[in-house]
């Protein structure tokens, strides 16, 4: 499989239902947004991928199941792929069970110009409470912010607030953290007060709303990449300005 920079994609949404229409649409916007992209393949034993001629029926089959197993292009130099699990309310937020859906995409030009339509298709597919598209360089930065860590106090890199674990925000609707592209659902952007004219003109000139009312917000022009302080910088100023982001605000 090839080391180059990838893109991560994650939506988290209610948890899977018996007949959920869900998993269909999420796979087909992914293929709509990004253009010939065919996610027909099941990832087998040892990586390997098989093709699936009855890909939409299979899938179906799978969610009445509560899954949406990993999925992929079936072209191992240029890998994109695809897969949703649930997770047990007494780990999520307000108790409530959810679907985690994540993608991962080559960090290139055409999944850079892609990235917003996919995220917003994935997210309004899934009916996601919020989601984000981020390098995964950036990512892993933005994983050491959750707290506490199994060593003790949390330690995030690079100046970058601590945050609250999953089970203690207090509801589904609060984004856990900021990417580089974040979805924000009607109820994710007024749970955060976002948007306001006022304070968010910078935002706002690189976010556009979507479909059904959310919002896909930008937070650097080119992807984030926190080795530039500008960059670092515009991820700081979205976390003073939405403190309740990774249950900050709360006690």
């Amino acid at each position: 499989m090839t080391t180059q920079k990838r893109l991560d994609l994650t939506v988290y949404a209610p948890a899977l239902v018996t007949n959920d229409a869900r998993t269909l649409a999420i796979v087909r916007g992914m293929e709509r947004a990004l253009p010939g992209l065919c996610l027909k393949w099941e990832v087998g034993k040892g990586g390997s991928p098989i093709e699936l001629p009855q890909r939409d029926a299979w899938l179906v089959e799978a969610t009445t199941r509560g899954k949406l197993p990993l999925l992929c292009n079936g072209d191992e130099s240029y890998p994109v792929t695809v897969s949703g699990r649930g997770r047990a309310g007494r780990l999520c937020p307000g108790g409530q069970s959810l679907l985690d859906v994540h993608a991962e995409l080559p960090l290139d030009a055409a999944v850079i110009a892609a990235a917003g339509e996919m995220l917003d298709r994935v997210a309004e597919g899934a009916r996601a409470f919020w989601g984000h598209a981020t390098p995964d360089a950036a990512a892993l930065d933005i994983a050491y912010q959750t707290a506490p860590t199994l060593e003790g106090p949390p330690s995030p890199r690079r100046g970058l607030p601590a945050l609250k674990l999953l089970e203690q925000i207090r509801a589904p609707e609060i984004p856990y953290f900021l990417g580089w592209l974040n979805y924000w659902s009607p109820a994710a952007a007024e749970a955060i007060g976002f948007p306001d004219p006022a304070r968010d003109a910078e935002l706002l000139s690189r976010s556009r709303s979507t479909a059904m009312g959310g919002w896909v917000v930008q937070l650097t022009d080119a992807p984030l990449d926190l080795d530039n302080p500008a960059h670092l910088d515009a991820l700081k100023r979205a976390y003073e300005r939405f403190p309740e982001i990774g249950g900050r605000s709360t006690p």
